[in-house]
């Protein structure tokens, strides 16, 4: 597959968008956060951490304390509302909810 080809196919992927859940095993705290890309948010959650540019200070604390192995991600809950405004609307709602049952910080 050339490079055109190889673009063009990953523009046209279906994405799912979603609720998830990150922990630290050490602490038990937890930080919930919603990706319109469950796929990619890992990679680039890390990528920010790495880069110590995570505004959620006590996220990016457990991160530099406990690296990638001391935290576990998880899928919450997927979405699976195309309409752009309807599944932000959807997704901030959902945020609002995982975040008080877990007791979490939202990210």
């Amino acid at each position: 597959m050339d490079r055109k080809a190889a673009i063009a196919a990953y523009k046209e992927r279906k994405t799912v968008a979603g609720i998830y859940a990150i922990r630290c095993l050490a602490t038990g705290e937890a930080w919930v956060g919603r990706a319109p890309d469950l796929d990619s948010i890992w990679r680039c959650l890390s990528f920010e951490f790495s880069a110590g540019s995570r505004r959620t200070a006590g996220l990016q604390a457990a991160w530099n304390a406990h690296g990638a192995e001391g935290l576990s991600f998880e899928v919450l809950e997927k979405v699976d509302e195309e309409i752009d405004y309807v599944r932000d609307k959807l997704l901030k709602s959902q945020l609002d909810h995982w975040t008080a049952t877990l007791g979490a910080t939202p990210v």
